[in-house]
């Protein structure tokens, strides 16, 4: 298969190549001088028709003049979409919303917990370890342990009645019955336990403080301690302030740490997500959706982590008001950052496939446009919207 007329996302850049696909691999990237494929005619108009493209599927090509394409979306914080949550463990949920981010441009998941006890994530665990994407569906290249061992005090839209400290052996457990699945894992390194916890199974996870009440010092401890990661930065944490800087300044400070990111609009405001790209740089920040269920949907009541959910718009909100995750599908999140909030699209996109790919340590096979990857890709026309998705070298319908 060949991708032929765009502009390639290549080593930070869009550059005019044409794509070629063998066996679920990108074969090769081949430059092409703008100038000469218009004066050969080979650069047609910015959208093209359906029968062109069926033409094109025929032989084995997408034409793609005047579209942008991208390495596929790497959520690393996802928890559902479409009527269901990852916490079901059910088949039919788990494909339910593999083909539903598929078809968003998101083509590999680290579906995530919410907080309940180990019965039911043992549960969890088990459904994961035995999922087998189907051709249309995004593959799971982890798990994202939110709870149970976070704080009381931050506890956002998490079941406080599973709280639980933190527990290595609970934790191994779990990762025995995924199958070793569990990529990230969270604490707030205030809470009885938590350092020696992470002392522990640093080697074995990626350690994230999330959910926490944790001053400055109490962050940079966890981060010493082998913490390397945070979840969903500035949301369930103690804010940026100049005499108490707390868990975003010792982010920052950590320079082996890596943060997501929640720009759906709701979370974050613009001028907070620009100063934090430019205080961490584009090397350190993830994207990420946090769905919940009412992903795709209408508004209406809804449910999370076993607590109700009320949606309207883009808001996803407790009875109390909190936020309870996101509407916001990954991609909806990179528009949003590029259109609505000034970060470069070249940084978003960054942000959203090769950094997570970094962070889950697949980034030799995920999370780019190059020879021997995984041929996962997203084509977008100039407003950033889908209009193609290639899932492991097969064109979407």
């Amino acid at each position: 298969m060949r991708v032929t007329g765009g502009r390639v996302f290549h080593e930070g850049r869009f550059i005019p190549a044409t794509l070629s696909i063998e066996n679920e691999r990108f074969t090769a990237i081949e430059p092409v001088d703008p100038q000469k494929a218009a004066a050969e005619g080979s650069s047609t108009a910015a959208m093209v028709g359906d029968a062109t493209v069926a033409q094109n599927r025929a032989h084995g090509d997408l034409a793609a003049d005047g579209l942008l394409v991208i390495p596929g979306l790497i959520d690393v914080h996802f928890h559902g979409c479409m009527g269901h949550d990852f916490c079901e463990g059910t088949a039919e949920a788990l494909h339910a919303i593999a083909r539903y981010e598929a078809s968003r441009g998101v083509t590999a998941l680290c579906p995530t917990t919410m907080t309940f006890p180990e019965d039911l994530l043992g549960r969890v665990m088990d459904a994961a370890r035995t999922f087998d994407a189907a051709a249309d569906e995004a593959a799971f290249v982890g798990i994202n342990m939110e709870g149970p061992f976070i704080s009381h005090g931050k506890i956002g839209a998490q079941n406080p009645t599973y709280v639980t400290p933190c527990d290595a052996a609970l934790f191994r457990r779990l990762q025995k019955r995924a199958g070793g699945l569990i990529k990230i894992v969270d604490i707030a390194p205030e809470e009885p336990g938590a350092l020696e916890f992470t002392r522990e199974v640093a080697d074995e996870v990626r350690v994230s403080v999330a959910h926490t009440c944790a001053n400055y010092d109490q962050a940079r401890a966890a981060f010493e301690a082998g913490a390397n990661h945070v979840t969903h930065l500035c949301n369930a944490m103690a804010p940026l302030h100049h005499r108490d800087p707390g868990p975003i300044a010792a982010a920052f400070d950590a320079l082996h740490v890596m943060v997501e990111l929640i720009c759906d609009g709701v979370h974050i405001h613009p001028a907070m997500v620009r100063a934090l790209f430019a205080l961490f740089g584009d090397d350190r920040i993830m994207l990420i959706s946090d769905t919940m269920e009412a992903a795709g949907l209408t508004d209406g009541s809804y449910e999370l982590g076993g607590q109700e959910v009320s949606v309207k718009g883009n808001r996803a909100t407790l009875a109390s008001g909190t936020l309870a995750g996101s509407v916001t599908d990954l991609m909806g999140c990179l528009r949003t950052a590029v259109r609505d909030m000034g970060v470069p699209l070249e940084t978003a996109v960054r942000a959203a496939a090769l950094n997570p790919a970094r962070a889950l340590g697949i980034d030799h096979e995920r999370g780019a446009i190059a020879p021997g990857m995984i041929a996962d890709a997203v084509v977008l026309d100039e407003q950033l919207n889908v209009r193609h998705v290639i899932v492991r070298g097969r064109l979407l319908a």
